[in-house]
């Protein structure tokens, strides 16, 4: 299988969704708790001009993950706050690496001085993950309320770009 990586665009919505919500459904390694629509993700695309999608696609177009990235809100117009997901049963297969090259070379075209990762302490896979790409811990928040409530810590991971 050749794995083809390229930006993500409004006509790319519908299989994003049908990946993030597939995660999560099962829990336990997104922030996010609620599921997303279709409107939610060009919304969120649309959000802000500095952010940067890309999708990995098999050779029949099929979308085996994205990935994203947009301006911290809190550490300012230099961070790129990033998201990464991968079709449930797709891991191992080079999509977030493939993925990670397209972005890190997009952030640096952008201006962007470092990557900034918020993983789920329980979510061992995306520590793995990021830690593979070269992210590097630099904090934790502890006690995260997510939107339904639930209570988690996260790892703060940095990119230098």
């Amino acid at each position: 299988m050749t794995l083809h990586v390229r930006r993500a665009g409004a006509l790319d919505a519908a299989g994003m969704a049908e990946i993030l919500n597939e995660i999560i459904a099962i829990g336990g390694t997104t922030a996010i708790t609620e599921p997303v629509t279709v409107s939610d993700l060009t919304e969120w695309m649309r959000g802000d001009p500095r952010s940067i999608w890309h999708v990995a696609e098999d050779d029949d177009g099929t979308i085996l993950g994205f990935q994203w990235v947009d301006p911290h809100p809190k550490l300012g117009e230099k961070v790129a706050q990033i998201a990464t997901f991968a079709k449930v049963g797709r891991t191992g297969l080079g999509v977030g690496s493939a993925l990670f090259r397209a972005t890190a070379t997009a952030c640096r075209a952008a201006g962007y001085a470092w990557i900034n990762a918020e993983i789920r302490a329980d979510n061992a896979s995306g520590l793995t993950y990021y830690q593979s790409r070269g992210f590097e811990d630099y904090g934790r928040i502890e006690d995260y309320r997510m939107g339904n409530g639930q209570r988690v810590d996260k790892v703060l991971k940095r990119y230098d770009l």
